[in-house]
């Protein structure tokens, strides 16, 4: 129970510094002539995905790379089944802007790069990995990801819902930087910093006293407490009637995960896929395409039945990996 406890309070401060990263960063930011519709874009998709980074670079430095797998793939698979299904629940979601719906068949696009990245070496009898060659990748893909976004964010911010929503959220800016701007920087980091070692001591601890894998604790414990964040901001995003920003913030997130926490953990440490592992790559693959026929061949409508499903779906994932594919 101390070892839980540990990894709880240890996601606590890990989302208390991701919110105080981002409303430090923001601030200085739009001090420095960065556009508040930028902001939101990057450094909030940052900061709620910075337990996540925090996590899994630490685990790879410690040579736990089990858990730091688990913590993004789990993360990934969370976001997609549990968070979104959640929030459908909540409100239906229906999909408009033209920017999420790129976002879509992207994510399927990235999910299958980093499955065949993974496997590659199977196939010449190497266990299966993402490598540090993989992993530069990744970032290219990001840096590609950005420019693309950008653009297309200039030529359809007038009309595409999105943008319309995140605009009527502005960020207030000063003229000057106010010192307690840096000071929530400097706390951010050192919340981050010290929530990031107690999970990973904690979590390491508690797969011992549970006799399982370090990847089972990511993927349930671990990846679930750092989505949190997408929970709460979807949910009161459906509520709102802000569908797009509600899906957005989901798919970004994952996207952001699989483009920038994965492969920075594999830089620091590369990142052996655990027993198991595959089977969870399929799962997120999976819910990825689930997502293609629902809001491009229908009403582009994920309805409250569709969320439950999710949610069923979630929990019969859960279940199978924890009983009938342990390894």
């Amino acid at each position: 129970m101390l070892s839980f406890a540990g990894i709880a309070l240890g996601i606590v401060l890990l989302i208390a510094g991701g919110t105080a990263l981002v409303a430090g960063a923001s601030q200085v930011a739009t001090r420095y002539g960065v556009s508040p519709l930028i902001v939101g874009l990057t450094i909030v998709a940052f900061g709620t995905s910075a337990p996540e980074l925090v996590v899994n670079i630490l685990g790879a430095l410690r040579g736990e790379t089990g858990l730091a797998f688990g913590n993004v793939i789990g993360s990934n698979i969370s976001n997609l089944a549990l968070v979104l299904g959640l929030a459908t629940i909540f409100r239906a979601i229906d999909l408009q802007g033209t920017v999420v719906k790129r976002e879509v068949p992207l994510l399927l696009l990235i999910t299958s790069i980093i499955i065949i990245m993974a496997l590659d070496g199977v196939l010449e009898g190497a266990p299966a990995r993402i490598s540090l060659s993989d992993s530069l990748v990744l970032f290219l893909l990001f840096g590609v990801f950005i420019y693309i976004s950008v653009q297309d964010v200039m030529r359809t911010r007038a009309v595409d819902p999105l943008i319309s929503e995140i605009e009527s959220h502005p960020i207030v800016t000063t003229r000057r930087i106010n010192g307690r701007y840096w000071l929530l920087l400097a706390l951010g980091l050192a919340l981050l910093f010290t929530g990031g070692e107690m999970t990973i001591r904690n979590g390491v601890a508690l797969a011992g006293q549970w006799g399982v894998s370090t990847a089972i604790v990511g993927l349930f414990v671990v990846a679930v407490g750092t989505s949190m964040p997408e929970l709460v901001t979807s949910i009161i995003a459906a509520m709102r009637r802000e569908s797009d920003l509600a899906l957005g913030n989901i798919i970004g997130s994952n996207l952001f995960n699989s483009l920038i926490v994965l492969p920075a953990s594999g830089v620091a440490g590369s990142i052996t896929v655990p027993g198991g592992g595959v089977f969870d790559l399929a799962v997120s693959w999976l819910l990825a395409a689930v997502l293609i026929p629902v809001f491009f061949l229908g009403k582009a409508r994920l309805s409250r039945f569709n969320g439950v499903l999710l949610v069923l779906a979630y929990i019969v994932y859960m279940t199978l990996r924890l009983t009938v594919i342990r390894a």
